[in-house]
């Protein structure tokens, strides 16, 4: 018996987290979740190391699973240890799934449901050129979860959904704010695509990674943060605010704070072209260094 699978894929920030963390809270069913890090998602409990995957196992019988080999491989010893309800697969901001979705239709364990794409509808507003990789993203997808509608007005929405389906008017769009949907809402949609002919290329992303193990002073680093150069797109992480721990998450100009259990500062700083402010920029992150005393 061939267990369900949900590909979730998505361009940084647009709410692949919350909405794995809304499927744990709100779902019944048995779920493995199968993700690039455990500390993206905030997870208590003992890990177990197996040889393809490191798991967590959750109350009601749910997993989540922390890649240490292959997708495949990892794939085959959750369903023979754990034979959950559902499978869901969580790919990085800046991956294209088109290889994923043609590895998984041949995969004998599972049953590829659905392709699901969260896009940002603040993003988009503001970025209107979604680039290689989150095209390939939506073109790929059976449904597009138009995320953040809390955040721009009536007509950008409309703008947004426009948009999408110019890039993919076969699929399915829901409208959410924090990725608020239900599991039963992601499933069953699955149609084959063609891929074999797939541009793997990627958009010419930077990256600038900060770590700290000083304390730094709330009222510098929320100055920092209101303050980053356009050329950041994306920042996530963790931050030691005042000897206090918070997870730190930055898209499109917006930014916020989440209580986390983090002793030390470590945040990736992601954009394009950053060569050209990279000196600057470092002179701020020192700045910020220095500013807890």
């Amino acid at each position: 018996m061939t267990i369900p699978l949900v590909i979730l894929t998505g361009y940084l920030g647009s709410g692949k987290t919350t909405l794995l963390r809304n499927m744990l809270t709100n779902t019944k069913s048995r779920i493995a979740i199968i993700m690039n890090e455990f500390g993206d998602i905030g997870i208590d409990g003992k890990i177990l190391k197996g040889k393809n995957a490191d798991v967590v196992e959750l109350s009601g019988g749910c997993v989540c699973c922390s890649l240490t080999g292959e997708l495949e491989n990892a794939i085959s010893e959750i369903t023979g240890k754990y034979k959950p309800d559902y499978i869901v697969v969580e790919t990085t901001g800046v991956a294209e799934p088109d290889a994923m979705i043609t590895n998984l239709e041949n995969n004998e364990n599972v049953e590829l449901n659905s392709v699901v794409c969260i896009a940002d509808a603040y993003a988009m507003t503001k970025y209107p050129n979604v680039g290689h990789t989150g095209l390939v993203q939506i073109e790929n997808s059976d449904i597009i979860l138009l995320n953040k509608t809390d955040l721009v007005n009536r007509q950008e929405i409309n703008d947004a959904e426009k948009m999408l389906k110019e890039f993919n008017p076969e699929a399915r769009i829901i409208k959410t704010v924090k990725s608020d949907v239900g599991l039963e809402s992601l499933l069953g949609l699955h149609t084959e695509k063609n891929t074999e002919n797939g541009d793997h290329s990627h958009d010419e992303m930077e990256f600038i990674a900060f770590v700290s193990k000083n304390k730094i002073n709330r009222k510098a680093f929320e100055s920092f943060a209101n303050t980053l150069p356009k050329d950041i797109y994306r920042a996530k992480g963790f931050v030691n605010l005042d000897g206090t721990g918070f997870l730190f998450n930055y898209t499109a100009g917006k930014w916020d704070l989440e209580k986390f259990d983090a002793h030390k500062t470590e945040i990736v700083f992601i954009g394009a072209n950053l060569g050209k402010i990279k000196k600057e920029f470092s002179d701020r992150l020192n700045a910020l260094n220095k500013s807890g005393g």
